[in-house]
């Protein structure tokens, strides 16, 4: 990655950390003065910059900080959650008060109350999370400016633009409950981005790029994000639809990420538990080809996904969830898990770093594979029914003949359903994109009905 031209600081955190660790001490110290059989808490601080900039000019400019802090008590098997941003202690005090309040007039739940014991980190490693970026505002004016100017100089077909942005933001999260655990981790995450609009005899079209890290000296350069946005933006002139047509089609792994999305949803515990999940009943069964891998890595230093401990405070572990193509396990926090009668799988507030395995091919030798077919860069609706799995959305990217990309297309829908698209599943190319906390690379499916003309 091209380094920028601006500074990332070493200077100390600028959060209160015991400040924050004696405030959770506090709300739970008063939850069981009131009552409370169990009760857990948590803080979250935030500190950043954000600035948007088009056609050179500053669009936006946002300096944000932001606390807050929140309470579940549970009375017997009765819930209550409250929060509040004031941090006084009279705060606390009538924050808790609420909560107990509240419990005590809601109705039973059987599976209601914290993650057992036995499952508390009991260690926090450091996972490398944290790289605060010393940035100004006139720096990252100057930084937003100079990522739109690359990109609209790099092609005269650049006709207007939609502006590029530069955000850095530091955290601080903090969890405790009544088992003794309290647990706190820093955290930062810096991005670049830029969107054009490019026009030529047949009309315009717009596309965008983004870097997105951790660590500032690990972002994309300016200029990178800028030719990138302009040249995604300028290849989609010219745009054909196509007749309506079953094919094989490439989902890059941009999009590729989605369908995981879809996935994960399909495995989580709400969903399950409420027979609400096409993969219901699911565990050891084959849903995708043999040489498919789906794994959760979350002690990747300087993953956009790692955590020490999920939001229960329960310690997180590398896992595989599709062996062989054969589902071996749910996502499941501690009430959902009691609901199943399973155990959690330290993912209360979603998974941590979510990879499935690729071939040693790239996305070119991919499209070589598929030889004719459909490329798509970008989906949109919202015709995904986790359900069922039905899937039908529209679609633009790129048709292919003889492994080569022909011309773009737009105005089209896929449809088929998740279940065929999985197992459907040809090759996946190592191309893989990082930012975020579902890595993949581009996805070659056997086929799809591609509806147009």
């Amino acid at each position: 990655m091209s380094q920028n031209p601006i500074p990332v600081s070493t200077a100390d955190t600028p959060f209160d950390i015991e400040r924050s660790l004696s405030v959770v001490d506090d709300m739970l110290s008063e939850a069981r003065k009131l009552g409370a059989s169990a009760a857990e808490a948590g803080v979250s601080v935030e500190a950043g910059l954000s600035v948007n900039v088009r056609l050179g000019e500053v669009d936006t400019l946002e300096h944000n900080r932001d606390k807050g802090l929140g309470i579940t008590v549970y009375v017997g098997k009765r819930k209550g959650s409250a929060s509040t941003s004031d941090f006084s202690p009279k705060a606390i005090r009538e924050t808790v008060k609420a909560a107990c309040d509240i419990a005590r007039y809601t109705e039973e739940d059987e599976y209601a109350g914290l993650a057992a014991a036995e499952l508390m980190a009991t260690e926090i490693p450091d996972l490398d999370l944290y790289h605060p970026w010393n940035l100004n505002a006139e720096q990252a004016i100057v930084l937003a400016q100079a990522c739109e100017a690359s990109g609209r100089e790099s092609d005269s077909r650049i006709s207007n633009s939609e502006g590029a942005s530069v955000s850095s933001h530091d955290g601080l999260r903090i969890y405790g409950n009544s088992h003794g655990f309290r647990g706190h981790y820093l955290s930062s995450r810096h991005s670049l981005s830029c969107t054009l609009i490019g026009q030529d005899e047949a009309g315009m079209q717009r596309d965008y790029w983004y870097s997105v890290s951790r660590n500032p000296g690990e972002l994309e350069s300016a200029d990178a994000v800028g030719n990138k946005a302009a040249e995604r933006t300028v290849a989609r002139l010219g745009a054909r639809r196509l007749e309506t047509r079953q094919v094989p089609v490439i989902f890059q792994a941009e999009v590729a990420r989605g369908l995981l999305g879809h996935l994960l949803r399909a495995l989580s515990g709400g969903s399950l538990y409420r027979k609400a999940s096409f993969l219901l009943d699911h565990l050891d069964k084959q849903i995708f080809p043999t040489n498919v891998k789906i794994d959760e890595r979350p002690h990747l230093r300087g993953g956009l996904g790692s955590a020490p401990f999920d939001n229960e405070g329960v310690a997180t572990q590398a896992r595989e969830i599709v062996q062989q193509g054969i589902l071996q396990s749910y996502v499941l926090d501690s009430y959902a898990a009691r609901r199943l009668g399973m155990q959690p799988t330290g993912n209360a507030g979603g998974v941590h770093n979510l990879f499935i395995s690729h071939d040693e091919l790239g996305f070119d030798d991919l499209c070589r594979q598929m030889g004719t077919g459909l490329i798509v860069t970008e989906v949109m609706g919202q015709g995904v029914n986790t359900v069922n799995g039905d899937y039908s959305r529209g679609a633009s990217g790129f048709w292919v003949e003889n492994g080569e990309i022909q011309y773009p297309v737009e105005e089209i829908t896929l449809a088929s359903t998740l279940q065929e698209i999985f197992k459907g599943v040809q090759a996946i190319a190592d191309d893989v994109d990082t930012r975020g906390n579902i890595y993949s690379g581009s996805w070659l499916i056997d086929h799809m009905t591609v509806a147009g003309e």
